[in-house]
């Protein structure tokens, strides 16, 4: 707990997710129907009552809540805004003497696992209407393809006080469904096995060629202490944009009648497409984060708002 008071006051900026549409395993049942308020705002799918959260080997315990306002992705040459808000949202543990990082700058982060919420919605955003190239979109699903954003495993190695730093704040494994009359059901980019995995900082990146490095922006921060005197402590991260453009994205799969139509998809959008062709960036992200050393003592906190 002491170090992610000095750090998070250190940095003065914050920032966290990334991400998009998704369904994600459902977890352990919520400890209470009412809704948090106040500073926890948003955490009432917290999964406090998870094994991974109740284990008496963790050394900190939290909530996460995150939304993004906006920003884009690029793939080979085409852009796709994100124009809907997205939301974040798990819970977060590390054990005793757990994983760390350092950085140039001497300070050390914890290196945290996440665990589902509740309701098994870790992101969420409406589906992206994404023009194919070349076609004036007149008729969604026809002429556009309709695009939900999908975790391809769990998201790890989420570092959040790397917030500012040159080093990624997550690992975020994904997997496209294209949604399109001709296409079928089953057409996607990424999958279980091949992921699209997003690695994105605050920081500034060090792509391969012909990408040349940008650079993200930590936001602001604010401090916190819990409103009814529990020890947990609320880290508010406001403004900040997330970058990466170092991943790859793999060519189509299932497109069409046995795959018959994955050349057209991989065609018209440039897939696949080697690290350094692409690129993200998540803008007006906003992060609640709640953190305590005593599982307890959150889940009273938290109880406490409502």
């Amino acid at each position: 707990m002491r170090a992610l008071r000095n750090r998070a006051a250190a940095s003065g900026a914050g920032a966290l997710l990334l991400a998009l549409a998704v369904t994600g395993p459902a977890s352990a049942a919520s400890t209470s129907s009412s809704a948090p308020t106040g500073l926890y705002s948003g955490m009432g799918t917290c999964p406090l009552a998870s094994s991974q959260l109740q284990d008496p080997d963790n050394g900190e315990v939290g909530c996460t809540v995150a939304t993004i306002g906006g920003g884009s992705l690029t793939i080979g040459g085409v852009t796709v805004p994100l124009t809907s808000t997205i939301t974040a949202k798990f819970g977060v543990y590390w054990p005793q003497n757990g994983p760390t990082v350092t950085f140039a700058d001497g300070n050390t982060a914890s290196i945290f696992d996440t665990a589902a919420p509740t309701d098994g919605d870790e992101l969420s955003s409406a589906p992206l209407d994404v023009p194919i190239p070349g076609l004036t979109n007149f008729f969604p699903g026809v002429t556009s393809a309709i695009v939900q954003v999908q975790l391809a495993g769990p998201i790890t190695a989420f570092t959040p006080l790397a917030d500012g730093e040159n080093y990624p704040l997550f690992q975020l494994p994904l997997k496209f469904h294209l949604l399109n009359l001709f296409l079928g059901g089953d057409c996607y980019v990424g999958s279980d096995s091949d992921p699209i995995l997003l690695q994105p900082t605050t920081g500034t990146t060090t792509p391969p060629a012909p990408n040349t490095p940008i650079t993200g922006n930590a936001g602001t921060v604010s401090l916190n202490s819990d409103p009814n005197g529990y020890s947990d402590f609320i880290v508010g991260f406001s403004g900040a944009t997330l970058v990466d453009n170092s991943f790859s994205v793999p060519a189509a799969t299932g497109c069409g009648l046995g795959g018959s139509l994955d050349w057209l998809v991989d065609l018209l959008f440039g897939l696949g497409s080697a690290a350094g062709h692409n690129s993200a960036s998540l803008t007006g992200v906003d992060t609640d984060l709640a953190v305590d050393s005593s599982i307890s003592d959150l889940t009273a906190a938290i109880q406490a708002s409502e």
